[in-house]
């Protein structure tokens, strides 16, 4: 064991519905334009042959939602509600499709945060935007339920209230890349492993939250999340 010079950072952990252990949280991928009508609410138009990536950093999760100070750097801060994936085995390479849902243990319900100001102004000078995505807390995520308790992908509608108004809504099904696709584009670019997470894209509705706004995003009645933003 080397000896270290400062203390090794605590493994962010979810919980997992069903089970008193928890799950280590290893990489965040987040599957950009993966609705057709919210790439269009973003000025894209999709190209179904090649899904768009980014990533947060593990410690961006905010396990269980609840209290969270609103972001600091951004007065356009944007809500995403998504599927999330979560991997329980390791890839050995890469992985096909057809294979791909043997390396899930489950799913979860996470908002993709977005200071979306700042990504604009990134976007407009073509530099790289990850401080509209990677930030503190950008990632409030439910339980994991397991894949056995959640059934088939399919028509569960993914489900986002902001002080009691459905903003957004729309079924799984409707995702332009599925969930063993993605994985298997995935497996091509990095070596997935247990405790990966992958966030799965969010239906139109996007739009801006303020200091004490609450939310509360669903997937049918299987998944809830819900939280506040207080004042800086």
């Amino acid at each position: 064991m080397p000896d270290l010079i400062i203390a090794t950072p605590a493994t962010p952990t979810l919980a997992v519905r069903g089970d008193n252990r928890r799950f280590p949280v290893h990489r965040i991928y987040c599957v950009g334009r993966n609705f057709a009508e919210h790439a269009r609410e973003m000025g894209s138009e999709i190209d179904r042959g090649s899904p768009v990536f980014f990533m947060k950093p593990a410690d961006a999760v905010l396990p269980g939602g609840g209290d969270q100070p609103f972001p600091s750097a951004t007065s356009d801060l944007h809500h995403e509600v998504e599927l999330v994936v979560a991997l329980g085995h390791d890839a050995d390479g890469e992985v096909p499709a057809e294979q791909a849902m043997a390396l899930v243990l489950g799913f979860a319900l996470g908002l993709d945060l977005t200071r979306r100001d700042l990504q604009a102004r990134a976007k407009s000078k073509g530099l790289p935007w990850d401080t509209a995505k990677g930030f503190d807390r950008s990632a409030p995520i439910s339980e994991i339920i397991p894949v056995a308790q959640f059934g088939p992908l399919g028509a569960q509608q993914l489900t986002l209230s902001v002080n009691g108004s459905v903003r957004q809504q729309a079924p799984l099904s409707d995702m332009v890349w599925s969930v063993p696709e993605i994985i298997a584009e995935l497996s091509r670019l990095y070596e997935l492993r247990a405790g990966d997470l992958i966030f799965m894209g969010t239906p139109a509705g996007v739009a801006a939250l303020q200091p004490g706004d609450s939310y509360h995003a669903s997937i049918d009645a299987v998944l809830q999340l819900d939280g506040q933003f207080t004042s800086r």
